[in-house]
């Protein structure tokens, strides 16, 4: 074999692997450049290669409503009326003329005490006015029939004198005589131990048959006591920071004091009275100033004792902007709320807060009523975030559910809706 042959036959061996070769290189050549081309489309159109699905809020603008604002106060009830009962005379208990606890009308007989001996000192002292009267009438007589003697029959200036002396004494003494009279009387009447005044009476203290000291004060043997209930008392004390606030509230508006009383098993603040009275000064050691609200009880149900919590408002009504209250956010020490504005972008807005309301908070700064605030779907707003929306309703919650929430709990101020 020649050379030229061994050339032809090594070219013959080798043309299949080229063409090999130049397939795998075309496949790789096409495989780039689609790899290529992926690239770029996902570069200049992201929404083809991922589409994000559109976040569609809630919204509303706060409620603009009238609302009564509210401080709140925690107190205790007290009788308009506390009367000890005491005897003004002493000896035995030989009466007694009602039940514990029952309602007692001024005059009414209570206790009667032995009244035996006074019976006979006013006798005594009845007899004896008597006798002064006898000896008024003999001294009286006396001097008139002197005054009638005339010439020889005259007596002497000194007998005259004499006459009209005991005639003055005569009236004096008959004078002493009435007034022991009108004491025993007094101390006969006194017998009958009476209530000075209307209310509930407590148990008593004394049964029939002991001896009761008279006397003066805490002298005296204690009876029972009475409870003047209707009006009855609402005493609080309040701090210096809500003194202030009332007496600035009450230059502003000059509006009576509106008081609103809720006992420990109550909802509603059901029971109304006015401010009767506030102390003169705040006390030194724990500056807070006493107060007082007197309020009608005609039934009798409050009782000398018991809590309640009463809420006072001296500014009358307010227009105020409300939100739901589940759409305050915290950051940090700031109170924000997240507003879509036109552009459909979101932002956080910080405010400033007041009291619950039926499930929606009073926004006292911070928030304009034309706000677009996200009231739905909170979890998905981003600030800065595109977003579309829909209008939802703000509505108070009914008083009932909000009472039941516990949201409407007493804090430093509350408020409520005007009706």
């Amino acid at each position: 074999m020649d050379m030229r042959t061994t050339i032809d036959t090594d070219l013959a061996q080798a043309a299949p692997q080229r063409r090999f070769s130049t397939r795998h290189v075309a496949i790789g050549a096409m495989v780039l450049a689609f790899a290529v081309g992926v690239a770029w489309q996902t570069t200049h159109h992201p929404a083809a290669a991922t589409i994000a699905p559109e976040v569609v809020l809630g919204v509303a603008t706060p409620l603009v409503s009238k609302v009564v604002q509210w401080d709140d106060y925690v107190g205790r009830f007290a009788p308009s009326q506390s009367v000890e009962v005491r005897p003004r005379v002493a000896g035995q208990i030989t009466a007694l003329h009602f039940h514990d606890g029952d309602i007692v009308q001024k005059g009414q007989i209570l206790f009667t005490v032995d009244q035996r001996p006074y019976r006979a000192a006013l006798a005594e002292a009845q007899a004896n006015v008597a006798s002064a009267r006898s000896a008024l009438a003999l001294a009286k007589s006396d001097f008139a029939r002197v005054g009638r003697l005339t010439g020889d029959e005259a007596v002497s200036a000194g007998e005259v004198d004499s006459l009209r002396a005991r005639v003055q004494s005569a009236q004096a003494a008959l004078a002493a005589a009435v007034a022991r009279q009108q004491q025993r009387a007094l101390d006969m009447e006194w017998t009958q131990v009476r209530a000075p005044i209307s209310g509930r009476i407590s148990d008593r203290r004394v049964d029939v048959g002991n001896l009761v000291a008279a006397g003066e004060g805490a002298n005296a043997t204690l009876l029972t006591t009475i409870n003047a209930l209707d009006p009855i008392y609402f005493d609080f004390d309040a701090s210096e920071a809500l003194f202030l606030k009332a007496q600035r509230d009450r230059a502003q508006h000059g509006t009576p004091p509106q008081v609103e009383i809720k006992l420990q098993d109550e909802s509603g603040y059901d029971w109304k009275g006015r401010l009767d009275f506030t102390d003169n000064g705040l006390d030194p050691r724990s500056g807070t100033i006493r107060g007082r609200a007197v309020i009608a009880n005609p039934k009798l149900f409050l009782a000398s004792g018991m809590f309640g919590n009463m809420r006072l408002s001296e500014g009358g009504t307010v227009d105020a902007l409300l939100v739901p209250d589940e759409t305050i956010q915290s950051d940090q020490a700031r109170k924000t709320v997240l507003v879509v504005g036109k552009d459909g972008t979101v932002a956080a807005k910080p405010v400033v807060l007041g009291p619950v309301v039926r499930g929606l908070r009073i926004i006292r700064s911070g928030l304009l009523p034309t706000d677009r605030v996200v009231v739905t779907n909170m979890q998905a707003a981003m600030p800065g975030a595109k977003v579309s929306v829909h209008n939802e309703p703000i509505a108070p919650q009914p008083v009932a559910a909000a009472d039941a929430s516990g949201i409407n709990a007493p804090i430093a101020a509350q408020a409520t809706l005007a009706h």
